[in-house]
């Protein structure tokens, strides 16, 4: 099997789990929160495990204290997932909001260049979406169990359709040399 066409099947299998999650946002959702908590066990694990190792007593805790934090939110996101993934949905708007406020706070520091307009837009745009997401949750809880699920579904519909360009790119890339080398 060729190059182009593995990628142009891993395009296909992604724009196929993007409509699956967005045809079902609550359990991508929740698959979400499952596999964050899974992460969040081992890394804290690994977290405590480091922190044994580590020279001096302040760093000790603190790798300690960060470990038993990340087995406490993994252990929590695994049992109640559908809390857990309130709680992430919530993260990734503040998150947005954060970024939105970071990034318009940057485009002023270039103002008078080409980048300044790009950046306030970007960043306007994020708190937007914070804000229409928090508007949104507290008329109707279950956005927040959707979000993640839709964000997750968007996101593989992209990635689908940017390997499934890069794919035809592949395909049509070899022809384009092979032109080149024959004009030189």
């Amino acid at each position: 099997m060729s190059d182009w066409v593995k990628w142009l099947l891993l395009g296909l299998l992604s724009i196929a789990f993007g409509v699956f999650a967005l045809g079902n946002a609550i359990a991508a959702s929740v698959a979400v929160t499952l596999v964050t908590g899974v992460l969040l066990l081992i890394a804290g694990a690994f977290q405590v495990v480091g922190g044994f190792t580590v020279e001096g007593t302040g760093n000790k805790i603190l790798s300690l204290i960060m470990g038993a934090v990340m087995l406490f939110l993994g252990w929590n996101f695994m049992s109640e997932p559908l809390e857990g993934t309130i709680t992430l949905a919530i993260v990734v708007m503040i998150l947005f909001m954060a970024g939105g406020i970071a990034r318009i706070i940057l485009s002023f520091q270039m103002r008078g260049t080409q980048f300044f307009w790009p950046t306030l837009i970007s960043g306007i745009l994020s708190v937007i979406l914070a804000v229409i997401i928090w508007n949104y949750a507290a008329q109707e809880k279950t956005v927040l169990l959707e979000l993640l699920g839709i964000f997750l579904g968007i996101e593989m519909l992209f990635n689908g359709f940017g390997l499934v360009f890069m794919a035809f790119f592949v395909k049509n890339a070899p022809n384009d040399a092979t032109t080149e080398a024959k004009q030189a």
